[in-house]
């Protein structure tokens, strides 16, 4: 049976809920019993020798638990009880209390996921509507062994409900979703350097996410690999806040023979997850917009008190947009580049680009990726790509090993015009990448050139510090009543003209430009008694994307106009004569 008469299967099981439960409420019940199946056919052919060995080892006092697992064959899983769910159904009566056994018996990773579905409230939800046998029937008639539907094809069948359930309630979708082309699209500009390095045989990698939702970005990076290398070996690494999508982005691992251990639970800014640890590659698609209040008091500690040694040394955005935060936290996780360095992907809005003068959090932070050389290019892509959000986006690719080609450059790529319509929309989701626009932008990439199409710049080529200027203050004298300047008297000032605060103003110097050149240029022709005021300059960093992709369109000519005014008016006219006639 393949994965989608599979899951088209399985969907069948709405058809009891409907009136039972809203659309919106499906995966609820779906998804845990999914899991729960699978578990159990997996589980099935060790239960007996499980079973004998618990009851061994508890009768000589042991911890039970690592000989379980031996037994079992799986990591983190087993279940002590002689329940499984083909004798669940031999007792239609007791139904209820019989599967609540059998969960509590499950291995404690196991039971977190179950916890965080909250699957016990659906049990008696369905059996106060009386379908708890009939929904627990269907499933226990489902063939989910691994000889049946292997680890690969099992993780095809969960991602597929995933996306439904994701689909059908739009209100939470773009929270914990993220469309599959545009993961595609961040997967391969993450590999696309490596992939001799990726295809020898036997290697190991591991991978991050730290906004890990269901686990889609996670699994759409182990799918790559294991197309392009099946000796290739991916470990993934997670954290989710939300217990709905942290259950199944942890099923979907266990489901797929990951390491569950590897997914925390919990705010990845105030509660790092995976404290030390650092990565080859990572993925991140942080929620937009979204304040930090909640967490301020424990970043702002890890600010002051850790610096440079903790994730957020180089500043702290505005409280009102925390995914910069994300920024910091994913470059923190980075592989020393001794060790091999790291390269990451992450989805932002157009805010991290440009907000924040000179000496703000965000101008800070973007001046210590810069002055570091991290960023390696910005992909500008279509607007309504998201679920619950139709403003533009852009991808971040950041790496502490850049190819020597790169070093000290920054590409930006406008993929804003590479997509097509989708034939029903989900929510602000109006538009997909097609697999050969991802192509195109991969290539972009990969070639690392200037590119146009249509007499439309989309590839570019810029030094960090094409991005940087300095913010100078230039003071005009205070002048008194006589209109003669005011002269300090006492210490630092003494002698000097005193600043009219009113009269001052600042100017953005590029620094790539002499600060006394561009003075004497821009500002002394029109303010000959002003000066700079050197103590206060400050250096900022911004990225005006759309910017650089502006091209000038002259406006039509005026006779044109005219005319076309002409015409319109003389149609009017006409209209009002017909009407009064």
């Amino acid at each position: 049976m393949n994965h989608q008469s599979l899951s088209a299967f399985i969907w069948s099981v709405a058809d009891l809920l409907r009136g039972d439960y809203k659309q919106s409420e499906y995966g609820r019940v779906i998804l845990p019993f999914t899991v729960l199946r699978r578990l159990d056919c997996v589980l099935e052919p060790s239960k007996a020798a499980v079973l004998l060995e618990f009851e061994a080892k508890t009768k000589a006092g042991l911890n039970p638990e690592p000989f379980l697992e031996r037994k079992s064959g799986q990591r983190g899983l087993y279940n002590t009880s002689p329940l499984d769910m083909k004798t669940l159904m031999g007792d239609q009566d007791h139904i209820r209390e019989n599967l609540y056994s059998y969960l509590q018996a499950f291995s404690p990773a196991v039971r977190d996921i179950f916890e965080r579905f909250e699957f016990h409230a659906q049990i008696d939800r369905l059996a106060k509507a009386k379908l708890l046998y009939q929904v627990t029937e269907k499933f226990a008639g489902i063939d989910l062994h691994p000889e049946a539907v292997d680890n690969h094809q099992m993780g095809l069948v969960f991602e597929e409900l995933i996306r439904k359930f994701a689909e059908i309630s739009n209100e939470t979708a773009g929270e914990h979703f993220t469309p599959r082309e545009v993961i595609r699209l961040m997967v391969n500009l993450i590999f696309v350097e490596d992939d001799d390095v990726l295809s020898k045989p036997g290697v190991v990698r591991t991978i991050y996410d730290p906004t890990a939702g269901t686990g889609g970005m996670l699994s759409i990076a182990g799918e790559y690999l294991a197309e392009h290398n099946p000796q290739a070996r991916l470990t993934v690494f997670g954290q989710e806040l939300n217990p709905e999508s942290y259950a199944i982005c942890k099923a979907d691992m266990l489901i797929k023979g990951q390491d569950i251990a590897s997914i925390a639970f919990g705010n990845t800014l105030s509660e790092d997850g995976h404290h030390g640890q650092h990565f080859d590659y990572m993925l991140s698609n942080p929620p937009f917009g979204v304040e930090w209040k909640k967490v301020e008091k424990d970043v702002r500690k890890e600010h002051e008190q850790q610096g440079y040694n903790g994730r957020f040394g180089p500043g702290l955005p505005r409280v009102s947009d925390g995914s910069m935060l994300f920024l910091l936290h994913l470059i923190s996780k980075m592989r020393p580049t001794k060790d091999g360095g790291s390269r990451f992907g992450i989805v932002l809005n157009g805010s991290p680009l440009f907000t924040g003068g000179a000496g703000s959090g965000e101008s800070e932070i973007r001046r210590y990726v810069l002055e570091n050389d991290l960023l390696e290019a910005i992909i500008g892509l279509p607007t309504d790509m998201f679920y619950n959000t139709g403003i533009a986006t852009y991808v971040w690719i950041v790496s502490n090993r850049k190819p020597a080609a790169r070093k000290g450059k920054v590409q930006l790529i406008d993929a804003s015009g590479y997509w097509q319509k989708m034939r029903k929309s989900l929510g602000s989701k109006r538009k997909e990448l097609s697999d050969a626009h991802i192509e195109r932008v991969t290539r972009l990439f990969g070639e690392f050139a200037e590119a146009s199409e249509d007499g439309r710049p989309i590839s570019r080529i810029f030094k960090n510090e094409d991005f940087g200027y300095r913010t100078i203050t230039v003071e005009r004298p205070l002048k008194d009543e006589h209109g003669k300047p005011v002269i300090g008297s006492k210490g630092k000032q003494k002698g000097k003209p005193q600043p009219d605060s009113s009269l001052r103003d600042t100017e953005n110097v590029p620094l790539s430009e002499d600060v006394d050149t561009y003075f004497k240029r821009e500002v002394l022709p029109h303010a000959p008694d002003s000066w700079i005021d050197h103590d206060k300059t400050k250096v900022g960093y911004e990225i005006p994307f759309n910017r650089h992709f502006y091209v000038f369109k002259p406006p039509r000519p005026l006779a044109e106009i005219d005319a076309e005014l002409k015409a319109c008016t003389d149609r009017i006219k006409q209209m009002i004569e017909g009407l009064s006639a």
